[in-house]
């Protein structure tokens, strides 16, 4: 019997991969799944099991969850589609008597007006009427959706559409840390997690950066079509332009916010915070 990772040739997969193992979990019980296998050679060189996967395969996905008793599956990235890939991924899980779905969703799924909870909250439901025992976590923002643009920013400040609100962003690794603490210790079956780090607004993004650079940076607070142009103008495809400013749109209104502290506990300590990401970035 093994744990299951999907998309771990991803960044997020690829580190939940990664925690599993940090916690003592054998390699050879451990499954990283991919569609290029290529990718994951360095892990199955460690001796981490690695399968073909993909979503819209629902063949590849019934021989990539033989064996499995856990699994995490990391939700796809192709808008429109997840949905219909969720129920490939519930039913081969469901056929190889999969013990506990854990999936990587997004803050406030269920109450959130967000373009990216809308499939994340399909999804949670699929998987609730599945009958299989799961746990739904919530992650809010990367801090890696700002620190690669600390270049941008310095040059040109930041722009967005986020006003005053605040997000609860956290790393990659330590969302990924929480995942792997889900399937290695008991008792989170049928739980629900909201999982974020401390909080700030965009302008205390631009605050700390001028902080630690010892240069002025600024945040501009744009209407959501005008942040689109923006997005458009730097090259962004304008559909992925448009859900961007659409998270700007959410995170005003407290929808990337989250209270409480289950990332901390579910880690063992507190969550990187934004002036250690910068710091390490810089």
């Amino acid at each position: 019997m093994s744990i299951v990772v999907t998309g771990a040739t991803g960044h997020l997969g690829r580190l939940i991969v990664e925690s599993l193992l940090s916690r003592g979990v054998p390699a050879d019980g451990i499954v990283a799944l991919g569609r290029d296998t290529g990718r994951l050679a360095d892990v199955a060189e460690r001796g981490v099991t690695v399968r073909r996967a993909d979503y819209d395969d629902p063949e590849s996905l019934r021989a990539a969850f033989a064996g499995a008793e856990k699994l995490v599956y990391v939700s796809g990235d192709e808008l429109g589609r997840r949905v219909e890939q969720a129920r490939n991924v519930i039913a081969a899980a469901t056929e190889a008597g999969v013990g506990l779905i854990a999936y990587t969703s997004i803050t406030k799924a269920d109450t959130s007006s967000l373009i990216l909870a809308k499939e994340h909250y399909a999804i949670e439901q699929e998987i609730a009427a599945s009958g299989l025992p799961y746990v739904l976590l919530r992650n809010s923002w990367y801090l890696e959706n700002y620190t690669p643009q600390i270049p941008t920013y310095l040059e040109y400040g930041i722009a967005g559409a986020a006003g005053d609100g605040r997000v609860s962003a956290a790393t990659r690794a330590d969302f990924a840390e929480a995942a792997a603490a889900v399937v290695t210790t008991d008792g989170h079956a049928n739980q629900t997690y909201e999982l974020g780090g401390a909080s700030f607004t965009l302008t205390e993004l631009a605050e700390e950066l001028s902080r630690q650079t010892g240069r002025a940076v600024t945040y501009t607070d744009l209407p959501e079509e005008k942040y689109v142009e923006v997005l458009v103008g730097a090259g962004v495809p304008a559909d992925f332009a448009a859900v961007l400013a659409d998270g700007d749109r959410g995170l005003a209104l407290g929808e990337l916010a989250v209270e409480g502290d289950d990332l901390a506990r579910l880690i063992g300590r507190a969550p990187v915070t934004l002036a250690e990401a910068l710091r390490a970035a810089l």
